[in-house]
């Protein structure tokens, strides 16, 4: 997602005055290193569940859709836990912020260890709900702080260098769980847990999961130590700023954001972009693994990658050559037609793959599963083009509009579900058939519901 891990714009719980415009540059750039190493451990964080995913399904003997409960136990802890997490930072501050937010990443990473130790598949679940509920708070504290930290005319920089941070971990992080936990997994296949006894069968499942014990352990390990290095740096503090007085505040206020179209429908084209985003994310792998691609577990890099170039021309291209609102007709169309390219194309054929990767050097794979990391090219400029035309014209009710949108991330939380409860039922291939309407959704918003400004009413003049 853009920019911010995963790249979530998470819910301010006030709006922040620019009091930074002069701050030294020797604390800008080093403010710009500690966050930029916390973006790089969300965006691990965040894109280690596409490798997860096939690898708790071999563990714990699951199906599609029981594998997918990783993806929906992850983000469900944005939704319910953006609104908490505001209300924290309100009473601790942002750096205090940051600190007991990667305290909880830590605690949820420990949690993998009894995990692993069990297999019980409910306690993996529970520690991804625990590392993306500190996550959660994480990203609450950083998006207003990295707007704070300098000038506010060089916030978009700021930000533009972050998400590369955050997405150099998404290329990194398959490359590692790969080399660290799949190793030899060929005996672990269907085929061959299947010959063995159910004792045997159990074992070597155990077996499997102690390879998380150690990585985990490392993980909670790098995290306290920044969560100390964090709490005793110099990194300046920003204080929230109280809310202003609303006449229509409360129940009426919370009614109110529901009278803008513009708002409505950009939360039902998020909700849509963020579930067909974690889908491209991470179950490419799940269907790697279906189609007997030896480097499975990789297959997160490939649209990572994409998304990353995607960014790269977003940046460069907007609002340049390009409008927010035709990047995101560009994107929904693209999207479109990829999506075709995934359930149509060739499941064994890597023409397109050696066309477009051969000469890195990278393994070719299906020309069904190249179309799928291609969604990532789709994907990259969705995220930063719906919120300025969703929050455009919403005056006060700007943060209560902040909030609705933060709550469309539940899209990943739902749609893998009903991707892997349509694999299981179809076909894996067949099932991202439920790509297209959500497409559809977003091409609409780009070209007509941004620019509605009453419900039955005219379109605005100027989108």
């Amino acid at each position: 997602m853009q920019p911010l891990s995963r790249n979530r714009q998470a819910a301010a719980p006030t709006p922040i005055p620019d009091d930074s415009a002069g701050a030294p540059a020797g604390s800008v750039v080093a403010g710009m290193l500690f966050l930029g190493l916390m973006f790089f451990i969300l965006g691990f964080a965040t894109w280690l569940n596409g490798s997860l995913v096939p690898f708790l399904k071999i563990v714990c003997d699951l199906n599609n859709f029981e594998a997918l409960w990783v993806t929906s136990s992850f983000y469900i802890a944005y939704t319910l836990m953006a609104l908490p997490s505001a209300a924290v930072l309100n009473r601790i501050g942002y750096k205090n912020g940051m600190t007991l937010g990667l305290a909880i990443m830590g605690a949820g990473a420990l949690l993998f260890v009894p995990a692993a130790q069990t297999r019980q598949y409910a306690l993996f679940l529970a520690a991804l709900f625990t590392l993306a509920s500190g996550m959660t708070l994480m990203q609450t504290a950083i998006n207003p702080y990295i707007v704070r930290l300098g000038a506010r005319e060089s916030a978009a920089t700021r930000i533009s260098i972050m998400g590369l941070f955050n997405k150099g971990a998404g290329v990194v992080v398959p490359l590692v769980f790969t080399s660290l936990m799949l190793a030899g997994i060929e005996r672990f296949s269907e085929g061959g847990l299947g010959a063995m006894t159910p004792a045997a069968r159990a074992a070597a499942r155990s077996v499997l999961a102690q390879r998380l014990v150690f990585p985990y352990l490392c993980m909670a390990a790098g995290l306290f130590a920044i969560m100390v290095l964090i709490h005793f740096s110099k990194l300046r503090d920003i204080a929230p700023e109280a809310e202003a007085a609303d006449a229509d505040s409360g129940r009426l206020a919370r009614a109110g954001v529901l009278r803008f179209p513009q708002l409505v429908l950009g939360a039902l084209a998020l909700f849509a972009y963020v579930g067909v985003e974690v889908i491209a994310g991470d179950t490419i792998g799940l269907y790697g693994q279906e189609l007997k691609v030896a480097n499975f577990g990789v297959l997160t890099s490939y649209t990572m990658v994409c998304m990353v170039i995607g960014y790269l021309v977003g940046v460069v291209a907007i609002p340049r050559w390009l409008s927010q609102n035709q990047a995101l007709l560009l994107s929904a169309l693209l999207g479109l037609l990829l999506t075709l390219g995934v359930t149509l194309g060739a499941q064994h054929g890597v023409v397109l793959s050696r066309v477009l990767v051969g000469w890195s050097g990278a393994p070719p794979v299906p020309d069904s599963v190249m179309c799928l990391a291609l969604l990532g090219l789709a994907n990259a400029m969705v995220w930063p083009a719906i919120w300025p035309l969703a929050l455009h014209g919403l005056g006060r009710y700007t943060a209560q509009g902040s909030a609705l949108l933060i709550m469309a991330i539940s899209g990943g939380a739902v749609m893998p579900l009903l991707y892997g409860r349509l694999s299981d039922a179809l076909d894996p291939q067949g099932a991202y058939w439920l790509l297209l309407p959500c497409y559809a959704t977003i091409f609409w918003y780009a070209g007509w519901g941004h620019r509605l400004r009453s419900w039955g009413g005219p379109r605005s003049v100027n989108p």
